[in-house]
């Protein structure tokens, strides 16, 4: 989190100070988030003989860029939610801590098709030259959130739809709205086959198949980058594409849209605490 008392924010800076350290003798001054738990440390560099410079032993990224797919933006509140699942970082394996970041428009401009044993993948571009339309300030479990400038240019109705809570999820028909090319959103038919009962929150609360006909046929099923595609049944949100069984890419799991409105900072229902007081 800091060197010498600096914020590390900039990975470039990050070098020149491991020269001086190493060069002086003076080990380094660190502040690290580990397990929730803020640390200080002295960390001594160390001369690298082949590339002749000083190392510390870290593996170091300060930004992250990729393609998802934007689950709900609530006008009232001006947030929204996206992907249903935490970012980790591909070569640590753990969640991605947010600092801050930014969302822009995205072109999906090919599909990889989903195979058993190999789930397929949305190919897009990022327009970096467009106008930023929100920010990040949370990952979590259940995807990332943020605030929204606006309403989405390319939402499949410009009219909000309610929210289901999650008993109210059946099994049976559904659909989800995603982009399979450019930025058309599209509906396409489902199955919801099984709904399980969570008192907490949990990002397998359905299983869904998917039965359309043409959207099998462009993406064999759920491909990665579907993720956080909204599931609207009887004409509410009731969730989001979570995971796709690798074994069987036309099938996967949903979460239940309440846990993303949670951690989107909405709550659809009073917390016993809150109910107590209103009582």
């Amino acid at each position: 989190m800091k060197i010498n008392g600096k914020d590390s924010k900039d990975v470039s800076k990050v070098a020149d100070l491991v020269a001086k350290s190493g060069e002086s003798g003076t080990p380094l001054e660190l502040k690290i988030l580990r397990n929730n738990e803020e640390l200080q440390m002295k960390l001594q560099p160390v001369y690298d003989v082949v590339d002749k410079s000083y190392r510390l032993g870290l593996y170091i990224r300060d930004s992250a860029a990729g393609v998802g797919t934007l689950t709900f933006y609530a006008p009232d509140q001006g947030v929204y939610g996206a992907l249903g699942h935490v970012i980790t970082d591909m070569d640590t394996q753990t969640p991605i801590i947010v600092g801050d970041g930014d969302i822009v428009y995205s072109n999906v401009t090919s599909i990889s098709k989903s195979h058993n044993g190999d789930p397929g993948e949305k190919h897009a571009t990022l327009y970096k030259d467009s106008k930023v339309i929100g920010n990040i300030e949370k990952n979590t479990a259940f995807g990332i959130f943020g605030k929204m400038y606006a309403a989405p240019d390319h939402s499949l109705d410009k009219e909000a739809i309610p929210v289901a809570f999650a008993e109210e999820v059946k099994e049976g028909p559904a659909q989800i709205y995603t982009v399979v090319e450019g930025q058309k959103v599209e509906k396409f038919d489902i199955q919801v086959v099984h709904v399980s009962k969570q008192d907490f929150p949990g990002t397998k609360g359905m299983v869904i198949k998917i039965t359309d006909p043409r959207l099998l046929d462009k993406t064999g099923g759920i491909v990665q980058g579907m993720s956080g595609s909204p599931i609207i049944q009887n004409g509410k949100l009731i969730g989001a594409v979570t995971h796709v069984f690798v074994n069987d890419p036309t099938s996967g799991y949903g979460c239940f849209i309440e846990w993303m409105l949670q951690d989107s900072g909405i709550v659809l229902r009073p917390t016993s605490s809150q109910e107590s007081k209103a009582s």
